[in-house]
């Protein structure tokens, strides 16, 4: 039987379109679900576009009722990945999955990690910093932002006159290359 991802995205969901396009025709895994806190969010339409259903929820219904956690039961869901979702997973998702929460974070943790460090703010404060470098981090979630065990790590270099644009681009670089072959090397190892 196929694993089956569920991704959670707030935003573009250029990374979540990487995953769906790496497990369409994958006989190991398929994305079963995506979900987003945000009504207006464009991966709603990546979704679309793939033909896997989508769900929105709200703040509410994602931390006082267990309607999310229901629904990716249902579906029987091996593995959840975090694609740009903003907001802290409530402890009972976390217990109801343990160790089957992975988060994607534009920096090399632990630098550049917790509450408001997502997006534009993590390359902005790399910049103002004068990093030689830096990169993206899939972890594990646990209960804060961005301190879960860490699973893999890659690197680029910042170059004099790199832009935020261009540390973003080379961001977004690795992280299409990555996010897709550590989900299928994690769904792997898991047992059945």
């Amino acid at each position: 039987m196929k694993k089956r991802i569920a991704i959670f995205a707030s935003g573009s969901g250029s990374n979540a379109q990487k995953i769906m396009e790496h497990f369409k025709r994958s006989a190991e895994a398929e994305v079963v679900l995506i979900l987003t806190n945000n009504p207006q969010a464009y991966v709603l339409q990546r979704a679309d576009n793939f033909e896997i259903p989508s769900h929105v929820f709200t703040r509410n219904e994602f931390y006082n009722s267990d309607d999310v956690i229901r629904m990716l039961k249902t579906l029987q869901v091996d593995l959840i990945v975090l694609a740009g979702f903003l907001w802290l997973v409530p402890q009972s998702l976390l217990a109801a999955f343990p160790n089957k929460i992975i988060n994607l974070h534009p920096a090399l943790l632990p630098k550049y990690g917790g509450k408001g460090m997502y997006g534009d703010n993590v390359h902005k404060a790399i910049l103002d910093a004068g990093e030689e470098e830096s990169g993206i981090t899939i972890h594990f979630v646990n209960e804060q932002f961005d301190e879960g065990e860490i699973i893999h790590q890659s690197k680029f270099k910042i170059e004099p006159g790199d832009n935020l644009e261009m540390v973003k681009f080379k961001g977004q670089q690795l992280e299409h290359l990555h996010f897709p072959k550590v989900i299928e090397n994690l769904l792997k190892k898991m047992k059945s």
